[in-house]
């Protein structure tokens, strides 16, 4: 007996993340009162924006079986660049903005240089570069805060799109799906999307069929740094300030989102809506367990289990649950 598209679709890891999200906003929502407010359901993203930023193109580095642990580092870096390059440099605030992107993709593109000219592991060059820019942003902002930013730019972190009803989406939430969107369509409509799954998979066996790996790796440290150098401006935006500290940690949630998400940490399998419900997940977590009361340490400790869970129900329970799926209904067909 084979499966029928529906109970396919039924059994995807996406399928079951929006259900466990579902689970979760039910259960804060009768745990909190200040959760269940209606203006918080949509009021929250706001917190975690910069981290789905950075998530999506770490869900295309852990596909090809990478790892980036510098993003956070990254933010930091493009967003003091920014300041200075606005407060120091006189240029326009939107120009800055563009070189701190700039120095974002440069330094993703530093990272994907490393690893596919001298073949160092990502996590030992990510690890490594993750001190290396943070040191460089403390340097070139000798440790001070950058504020004053002027409306305009204020607006890009805390601006708000309002609906009928009276109900206010932040901006920021547009951005996101955008470029979610843009990032979806680039893993499943394009060849180089393709690719990225087959280096993942294999990829020695990829080389021999002519992908491009060094390229593709290239590209895609390229883009992650690049989103975390708009992360680093959307934050200084929401913030109201440019610092050496911004991004601290980003590098695990964002990880934390794309594995709870699905995406195997050996590389091959995932997707852009698994990452996102995961970011969903996580963040709706934090604020709840705020709401709450509970600390930070403790938060921290919990999304770690959380991490843990995730790993090994992705890694254990679903592949087991498959397995026997698959045997019961060879069972049925050899059945008279």
């Amino acid at each position: 007996m084979k499966e029928t598209p529906k109970e396919r679709r039924l059994a995807t890891p996406e399928t079951i993340l929006a259900l466990l999200l579902l689970l979760l906003l039910a259960g804060l929502s009768v745990a909190s009162p200040e959760f269940r407010r209606p203006s918080n359901y949509l009021g929250m993203t706001r917190f975690f924006i910069e981290v789905g930023l950075i998530a999506l193109p770490m869900t295309l580095v852990i596909i090809t079986g990478g790892m980036d642990l510098s993003v956070g580092s990254i933010v930091a870096l493009a967003a003091v660049t920014l300041g200075i390059a606005w407060r120091d440099w006189h240029l326009s605030i939107w120009l800055a903005t563009a070189l701190g992107v700039l120095v974002g993709a440069v330094a993703g593109l530093v990272n994907g240089a490393l690893i596919v000219g001298f073949r160092i592991p990502p996590l030992i060059v990510t690890l490594a570069t993750m001190a290396a820019y943070r040191g460089l942003a403390i340097g070139i902002s000798r440790g001070d805060s950058i504020g004053g930013f002027p409306n305009e730019f204020r607006a890009l972190g805390r601006g708000f799109y309002y609906l009928p009803h009276g109900i206010e989406v932040p901006g920021q939430l547009i951005y996101l799906i955008v470029f979610a969107l843009l990032f979806r369509l680039f893993l499943a409509r394009t060849g180089t999307g393709r690719q990225v799954y087959a280096i993942g998979l294999n990829e020695t066996g990829a080389q021999y069929a002519g992908v491009p790996v060094g390229r593709v790796k290239l590209l895609i440290y390229s883009l992650s740094g690049a989103m975390a150098g708009l992360a680093g401006a959307v934050l200084a935006s929401r913030m109201s300030t440019a610092t050496s500290d911004l991004g601290l940690l980003f590098e695990l949630d964002a990880i934390t989102a794309c594995v709870l998400g699905g995406v195997s940490i050996y590389g091959g399998r995932g997707s852009i809506l698994g990452s996102m419900l995961g970011l969903c997940i996580v963040g709706s977590l934090k604020r709840g367990l705020f709401f709450l009361g509970v600390e930070a340490r403790d938060q921290s400790i919990l999304i770690g289990i959380v991490l843990i869970l995730a790993v090994f129900v992705h890694q254990v329970v679903v592949p087991a649950v498959r397995n026997w799926r698959l045997r019961l209904s060879h069972s049925k067909e050899g059945s008279p």
